[in-house]
Order: structure tokens, then C-alpha cells, then sequence
């Protein structure tokens, strides 16, 4: 996943245009009800057009929600340009959360340029809002958490067992001074931590790893929260006081330094067996120290919220994620680039909780995953189980999971959003009477008595079961909120709300699920497998959904035409292994509804085996498949035709059984 996350970073160069405040679902408002600690890191890059870090903020306190989309805010900032500690007081936030969890809510930051914006994030099923400003056009990035105190407030006895944390700071403004670390402690809930061993990496040494163990460390509590006390030294690695807010259940705790723009996250791990299973929301920001430039001093930033479903070893994820691209022209002072980046991954969380990749240490606990980066990828991260949702969402009965709209193609989680044209699959109970399949193209607005209205566009209906449904987004639909609502005969689903965004691209897999091999054809139309690779300097055809607008235009459900092609409206790019392919034709699949497909050449210098393979539009990254390579060139390099015939097996996959979520 990280290593896609470097490519994204180097190679990645579409803005966006700002988010203007949009009508969300707000039927999980009272998600966020009582008094909450928080905690929000910013760091702001260069106003002088070089990069480097400008200012780094933190902002810490009290938000009180009401449960019905307003809170209050009592708070410190610590912001290096000023004079003395701001003290925060405002009565005017606000809030939007969708049943799912995810919603926004406005900045509690009140100076300009920050107050204007709105945190983008997830409530999960401890009613925890973890989430980033993504949509800034303000060149910074950030984090923000915020957990309900507990009744009763935590005391001395709430902080004891086996805790990890992860830790970022980038308060000295200075990437080659970034400092990434990963503790270790385990207090007695009676005030005493006693040593502490710290794993730290720091941005001027790469990947070179110190370690210390730190004694003497006690704690005690103040208003329900943990004030951390390390020793005063010159060389440690910690100290002075360090605060700490803890969730209702104990098991997860946040906070940093009083004085600084530092963030711990951490997990308390041996109460339970370790397990890393279902629906995640996640949030955290990364610095790419590889790229580290020393004049100026400049690296790789960005900042995420979004979800990750974990099963049986294999992770689909999605990360909205904010680039730090600060590449100032005489007509565009600043340049922030937003994109929707959906990718797999593995794990195997080892008996203690820990598992790990060569970019990222991650440590499990109950609900609960946090990470730290393996220098040069600095970063931190915390992930929290998602809220169960339940029929009752519904009143009529027939119900729309919240969380169950998801990319046909790439099966990435709901956060990613739609986009016009993407054949979707829609999660649910009783969305249907029984099993009707369109037996041909323009697939139907109506089908087994069953409709799907987006944006008050009926959409075209592929198939339906009673728990899950495949339609196609109208090309219509527009603006940035998708309202989908399912009509089960003449009786209303509850009304989901999504993001919309230009392009979600998700490459059909053989295995069904978005994962493992990609569907690919060779010139022959047969199928590329590790036993039938792509070579180097042959053309395929990849079969994906989800690349937006095309032209010329086509009818809601219409098959893809042949003269003239229908070619996306946004430039589509493509990668294997890493390197750029070049894409030969990007568009509908011809005399096929609801399936696009890119024509791309096999880069050169690649080895032989496995290899990632991305597609990427203007406004979304996906990493997910991959595709076979032999390393010799092929015996020629025979153009490839936009309009070939798509064997029935692969363009009807999936037609006959919904997809394993």
C-alpha cells in the first residue's frame, strides 16, 4: 500500500475545486453527543513557494455536541508565530454526520486560513471522530481526534496493562528533523509507568532506527485526562509532560505535548487475542522522507480520513488523501490536490498484535489498529471499528446498509464515492422480491419491480437480489452528494448520501473481489494469467468501471457504441510495477453496458512476475490488482483496437451471484 503511496505522491498532479457545504445526511448526528477531548495537529507549508514546513499548530481542549449538528468549543493553540498560548472559547460549531458515521464538521481552529474549512472524517462505534481537512485549499494538512470522556471520568485506575503508541512530530518546522517513534509501557494503574523503550527514526537519517529505554516515568490524572511525566534530560528522547485522552472503554488513547504540535495514538493490547477483522475508519498523515531535499529542506506530506474492510488476511482500503503540493505558478500561488486512493494489502497480526510492512509497524488491539512508518516513511495512523448498522435504519423494511455501496469492479470500500457511469453493487435486506438478471442492453430503469433513484435519476438496473443490487450511476447526476434510495416495489429504502467525484476507477478482477489478478485480455482475447503473461511491449485490454463522463455521450444503460468510440471525458493514466504505461484508448467497452475499458502497452524494464497494476484519473488513485509480466518483449507490437469482442465469461462475471463483500 505504501509503496503505491509513493508513486501517487511523485506522480500524482490534479487539483480539485473547493467543497462548498453540501445537504448531507444528518441522521447520525447524535453519533456525537456529550463532552468530548480533542485534539488537532496542523502543519502549513511555505508561503515563500519552497515547500518546507511554515508554521506547525495544535489545538487542544473540550468540544461539547449537542446530538443535533452544533457543539462548543474550550480550548489551548499553541502556534509558534504567537506571542503566548491562544485560549479558544466559541459556541457556533457545527456538524454533519450520515447513519453511516461519516459526515464533517467546521474547524474549531478560529484564525484564518483554517476557520473557513471543515474536517472531513468518520465517527466510529465508540462514537470517536477521527478525521482531516482534506478538501483545504490552504496548503496544510492535519489531523484531528476526538473521544467522549467517560462516565465515570478516568482516573489512575483506567490507564493499566500493555500499551503501544505511535508518534509523530514535525514541530521543529524541519523535515530533516521530523522525528517518528513507536513506545512501549505498561503502567500500574496507580500512578507508576517505570521505563518506557522507544523505537525512534528521524527524517535526516533515513532508516536508521535508535532506541532507548526511558526509567522513572510516572502519570497522573486531571480532569479526566493522564498527564505523562519523563524525567528531565538533555539526551532522552522524551521529556517533560505529555497528556493523554482516553476512549470510553480504555483500550485507545491520544494526545502529545501541551507545548508542541506532536500527536501519540495508542492501544492497549494483551485483554483480548488480537483480531483485525471488518470495517475500519481510519485517519493519519505521512511524510515521504525519501524525498527529503536539504536546500531547502522539503519532503512529501499528506493527510487522510477514510475506511478499510479487513477479512481473513487481505485489506481493501480507501484514504481521501491530501497531497502537500506547494508548486506555486504566476497564475496559481498554491496548488492542493485531493484524490480518492483505494488500495489493498495483507497482514498477519502476530500473537502480541503486531504486524508490519516494509513502510509501516502497526500494533492491534480490541477495535483498534494504529501505525507508526518505518523510516524514510514517517507517518502515523489510528483505525477504529466502524459502527454496526442494523435494519432499524429503516422504516419500512426495506434498507440500504449506509455502508454498503461500494465500486462493482474493485469492491473499495463506500467512502470512495461515485462516480457517473460506475456500475456500483448496493447492500441491503429486501431490495428486492426475488433474483431478476437484464438479459440484454439498455439495461432497465425498472427490473423485477425494483428502483433505484440517484439524484431523482432512475438508474439502470443490472440485477437484483434481495440483499444486494448492481446498477449503473446516471451520467446525469451531478454536484458532489449522490442521494441514492431504493424502491421496492412502490415501497421507499432509507436514503443514503455519498460523495461524488469525476472518476473511481475499479478494475474487474478474476478472483470477483477487486483483488489478485486484473481482467485483462491479450490480443487473442484470452485471458492474461500467470501461466499466459503480458510481455514487455505487448498491448492489452483491462475491463473497469468507474472512469466518469464519456463523449460523445450515451443514453443511462446503453451499451458502449463502436462507431465512433466513446472515449472518457478525463485523461486516464496507467501504471505497472510502478512504471507508466501508455494508454492507446480509454472509453466505454464497446456493445457492452456498464463496463469501460483501457488499452495500455507493457512498459519496458520490468521483471518477470507479479505486478501491481493502477489506474488513476484526475481526481482518484487505485492500487488494488495485479497483473502477470513476462520480462522478454513480445514477438511484435501489433496495435490493438479499441472495439474487440468481450468473451461473455468475463463481461458477465459477477451477473449470476452477488460479490462477496
Amino acid at each position: 500500500m505504501r509503496i503505491a503511496r509513493v508513486l501517487l505522491l511523485t506522480s500524482l498532479a490534479a487539483a480539485l475545486g473547493a467543497q462548498t457545504k453540501p445537504p448531507w445526511d444528518t441522521s447520525g448526528n447524535g453519533m456525537l453527543n456529550g463532552t468530548y477531548y480533542f485534539r488537532q495537529v496542523t502543519y502549513q507549508l511555505s508561503d515563500a513557494g519552497t515547500g518546507e514546513l511554515h508554521n506547525t499548530i495544535s489545538l487542544y481542549g473540550t468540544l461539547k455536541f449537542s446530538g443535533t449538528g452544533t457543539y462548543s468549543v474550550t480550548a489551548s493553540l499553541v502556534d509558534p508565530r504567537a506571542s503566548k498560548l491562544q485560549t479558544v472559547t466559541a459556541s457556533n460549531g457545527t456538524y454533519s454526520i450520515a447513519a453511516s458515521g461519516q459526515g464533517f464538521m467546521s474547524n474549531p481552529n478560529p484564525n484564518a486560513p483554517f476557520s473557513t474549512d471543515i474536517i472531513q472524517g468518520m465517527v466510529n462505534a465508540q462514537a470517536i471522530f477521527v478525521g482531516s481537512c482534506t478538501e483545504n485549499q490552504n496548503s496544510y494538512n492535519d489531523v484531528f481526534i476526538a473521544a467522549p470522556l467517560g462516565s465515570p471520568a478516568p482516573a489512575l485506575s483506567t490507564f493499566k496493562g500493555s500499551y503501544s503508541l505511535a508518534y509523530l512530530d514535525l514541530s521543529r518546522n524541519n523535515p530533516m528533523h521530523t522525528v517518528g517513534a513507536m513506545l512501549q509501557m505498561n503502567p500500574d494503574g496507580a500512578g507508576n509507568i517505570g521505563n518506557v523503550g522507544v523505537s525512534e527514526y528521524e527524517g535526516q537519517y533515513g532508516s536508521s532506527k535508535a532506541v532507548q529505554s526511558l526509567s522513572g516515568v510516572k502519570y497522573r490524572f486531571s480532569n479526566g485526562a493522564a498527564v505523562l511525566t519523563f524525567p528531565a534530560s538533555q539526551t532522552a528522547f522524551f521529556a517533560g509532560d505529555y497528556w493523554l485522552y482516553f476512549s470510553p472503554d480504555g483500550n485507545f488513547v491520544f494526545g502529545g505535548s501541551p507545548d508542541f504540535a506532536d500527536l501519540l495514538v495508542g492501544v492497549r493490547t494483551g485483554a483480548t487475542a488480537p483480531n483485525l477483522s471488518g470495517l475500519y475508519y481510519e485517519a493519519g498523515l505521512d511524510q515521504n522522507e525519501s524525498s527529503l531535499t536539504l536546500s531547502p529542506p522539503s519532503a512529501n506530506l499528506d493527510s487522510f480520513y477514510g475506511s478499510f474492510s479487513a477479512n481473513g488476511g487481505t485489506i481493501v482500503g480507501h484514504q481521501r488523501l491530501l497531497l502537500d503540493s506547494f508548486n506555486p505558478t504566476a497564475t496559481n500561488p498554491t496548488t492542493v490536490n485531493s484524490t480518492d486512493y483505494t488500495y489493498s494489502d495483507s497482514y498477519n497480526v502476530a500473537a502480541n498484535g503486531t504486524y508490519g510492512n516494509p513502510a509501516t509497524n502497526y500494533v492491534v488491539g480490541s477495535g483498534i489498529r494504529i501505525g507508526s512508518g518505518i523510516g524514510p516513511y514517517l507517518g502515523i495512523s489510528v483505525a477504529l471499528q466502524a459502527p454496526r448498522m442494523n435494519t432499524t435504519l429503516s422504516t419500512t423494511g426495506v434498507f440500504v446498509d449506509p455502508t454498503g455501496i461500494i465500486n462493482a469492479g474493485s469492491s473499495a470500500p463506500f467512502t470512495a464515492g461515485l462516480a457517473a457511469g460506475e456500475l456500483i453493487n448496493i447492500y441491503g435486506a429486501n431490495l428486492a422480491p426475488g433474483i431478476r438478471v437484464a438479459s440484454r442492453a439498455p439495461f432497465p430503469t425498472t427490473l423485477g419491480n425494483v428502483q433505484v433513484i440517484v439524484n431523482g435519476i432512475p438508474a439502470p438496473i443490472y440485477y437484483v437480489y434481495p440483499e444486494v443490487l448492481a446498477v449503473i450511476v446516471p451520467y446525469g447526476v451531478t454536484g458532489s452528494i449522490a442521494k441514492v434510495q431504493v424502491f421496492n416495489g412502490n415501497v421507499p429504502s432509507n436514503a443514503v448520501t455519498a460523495w461524488l467525484s469525476q472518476t473511481a476507477p475499479g478494475v474487474f478482477t478474476q478472483s470477483m473481489n477487486g483483488l489478485g489478478y486484473g481482467d485483462a485480455l491479450h490480443l487473442d482475447g484470452k485471458l492474461v494469467t500467470a501461466k499466459d503473461p503480458a510481455q514487455v511491449g505487448e498491448t492489452v485490454s483491462v475491463y473497469l468501471t468507474g472512469l466518469g463522463a464519456v463523449s460523445p455521450t450515451i443514453l443511462d444503460g446503453d451499451p458502449g457504441p463502436t462507431s465512433p468510440l466513446a472515449y472518457t471525458a478525463d485523461t486516464i493514466t496507467a501504471y505497472i510495477g510502478g512504471v507508466q504505461a501508455t494508454v492507446s484508448y480509454a472509453g466505454l467497452a464497446p456493445t457492452w453496458a456498464g463496463l469501460y475499458q483501457v488499452n495500455l502497452t507493457v512498459p519496458a524494464g520490468l521483471t518477470s512476475g507479479d505486478h501491481g497494476l493502477d489506474i488513476a484519473g484526475p481526481d482518484s488513485y487505485s492500487a488494488m490488482c495485479l497483473i502477470p509480466i513476462a520480462g522478454a518483449p513480445a514477438a511484435s507490437a501489433a496495435s490493438v483496437p479499441a472495439y474487440r469482442v468481450v468473451p461473455h465469461t468475463l463481461a458477465q462475471r459477477g451477473a449470476t451471484a452477488p460479490r462477496s463483500r
